[in-house]
Formats: structure tokens, C-alpha cells, sequence
């Protein structure tokens, strides 16, 4: 199962900063990252190449973090690629609770990664639905 490193921090200058420092100080590689905020605090997620390395280097320096499982969907680069898979999953009462995506430029392809309630029954209406899912190896060494 993919997991993504979630990160509750205080919205203030070089928290962020000190964040990606320790995860270059532990080697690890920052494949996609999302930044949601408001004043005073933010969630910042993280696909990275080992996370339970960053997790617990995170946790290590006071950060306050958890791994959260998510989907990696493999759907076509083109308009209306990002519809199918919202229509699979909404057909099928399952809710996108939250989700990013990015281009996989050398396989022509792109990425959603998606949070939602329950991924097993996720999985399977999106495998019905003739969508490839991404092993956490493959999602962690794009």
C-alpha cells in the first residue's frame, strides 16, 4: 500500500525551509508535494521516495507528521482523463477526499494520487473500471 507523508505545521517563514532540510539531511527525494494553509497553520503532504524514513526522521525532529494510505492512479494525459476517474469512483458512491496529480512525462501517462475513506473497495471499483493502480515501488521511484 502507497503512503504519502502528511505534516501539520505552523504557517510562518522557514518551517518549510527546515522541513525539506531534514529530509535532504536523510537522503530522501521529494516526488510531488501539496501545501494547503491558512494563517496560522498548514498540511503539508508529501509523496517521497521512502516515507516511513521521512516519517520517522520528521517525528525525530519534532514535526508533527503521519503516513496517510493513498491511491496512485495511472490515467491518460489528455482532457477528460481526470473526469473518468472522478466518474468511476463517484458512480460507485466512493468520495475523493483529497487529491493531486502530476504528468509522467517519459511514459506519456499521468498520476492521481487520491485519499479516500475506503481504499480497498476504491481499488477494486477503479480496477473494474479498466484503471491501472501504481505499486507503492513504482509510485516511489518515478
Amino acid at each position: 500500500m502507497a503512503h504519502q507523508v502528511n505534516v501539520f505545521a505552523q504557517n510562518r517563514p522557514g518551517r518549510l525551509e527546515r522541513l525539506t532540510e531534514v529530509l535532504k539531511d536523510e537522503g530522501i527525494n521529494i516526488r510531488a508535494i501539496t501545501i494547503a494553509g491558512t494563517e496560522e497553520f498548514g498540511v503539508v503532504k508529501l509523496l517521497v521516495d521512502d516515507p516511513k524514513k521521512a516519517h520517522r526522521a520528521l517525528l525525530r525532529e519534532g514535526f508533527s507528521a503521519y503516513l496517510k494510505e493513498v491511491i496512485a492512479v495511472i490515467m491518460e494525459d489528455r482532457p477528460g482523463g481526470l473526469h473518468r476517474v472522478c466518474r468511476v469512483l463517484g458512480e460507485s458512491g466512493v468520495n475523493i477526499e483529497d487529491a493531486y496529480g502530476f504528468v509522467v512525462q517519459d511514459r506519456g501517462t499521468a498520476v492521481l494520487v487520491v485519499e479516500v475513506e475506503k481504499i480497498p473497495e476504491a481499488e477494486k471499483v477503479l480496477r473494474e473500471g479498466g484503471f491501472e493502480l501504481m505499486t507503492d515501488e513504482e509510485l516511489y521511484s518515478l
